[in-house]
């Protein structure tokens, strides 16, 4: 599930090359806090974004890679009528059966690391000034850590969370709650911030604070190259 993934080290022994030539920033944050409304920000403003998150789901999607291997291993009734996985069934079976869970891990994660990498190298040729990337778990995959120059979590209380999700997804508190369990805490992930960005969901609000993120991002780039 897209919620629950983490990237171990394999993804980023290939982005390692990346290191030092490019600015390598991680946004993370917890469930319905707003994440893709600031890489949405940042995108327009230049960056080049890679969001596992997206990824997570174009591999679930009817037609994704990960769907034979899914149906194979779960069977054809995690499959919806459409040809995609069906999340609410395999989110209820993941969050009660650890081994449910890392049997998915084992078929998603490749995949996402691969099309991460992809879209990474793709997007530094490209000319982009520095690449974001979208990871729920970053902090609670540990591996990330040690990739990225610079993180900035995206914040706003439980409350708030846990009511645009379940507006979003249609899901109920228990469902919601039970994600948030998997998630580190909030103290955490502040504590580990470079940066954060407060969202509590008016839009006018959010631009100023990613445009100067943006201009942080961008002195922190230059300070590094003029000085290698």
């Amino acid at each position: 599930m897209a919620s629950t993934h983490s990237n171990p080290d394999p993804a980023q022994a290939d982005l390692k090359a990346l290191k030092g030539t490019i600015p390598l920033i991680g946004l993370t944050g917890g469930i319905g806090s707003g994440k893709t409304a600031v890489s949405d920000l940042l995108g327009a403003l230049g960056a080049g974004i890679i969001d596992t998150d997206l990824i997570s789901h174009q591999i679930t999607a009817s037609g994704g890679k990960a769907i034979p291997l899914i149906a194979k291993a779960f069977g054809a009734e995690f499959i919806d009528p459409q040809g995609a996985l069906n999340r609410p069934k395999m989110r209820t079976l993941v969050f009660g059966d650890p081994k449910a869970r890392q049997s998915l891990e084992k078929i998603t994660h490749p995949l996402i690391q691969q099309e991460t990498a992809k879209q990474a190298f793709e997007l530094a040729k490209s000319g982009v000034p520095y690449l974001v990337f979208v990871v729920p778990l970053l902090i609670e995959s540990g591996s990330w850590i040690k990739l990225i120059d610079y993180l900035v979590v995206v914040d706003c209380p439980e409350k708030t969370q846990i009511e645009r999700v379940m507006r979003r997804n249609n899901m109920t508190r228990p469902d919601v709650e039970n994600i948030l369990k998997v998630q580190t805490s909030r103290a955490t992930r502040l504590a580990a911030a470079n940066a954060v960005i407060q969202n509590q969901g008016r839009l006018d609000d959010l631009k100023p604070e990613v445009l100067t993120l943006h201009q942080e991002i961008l002195r922190i780039q230059e300070e590094p190259l003029s000085s290698s």
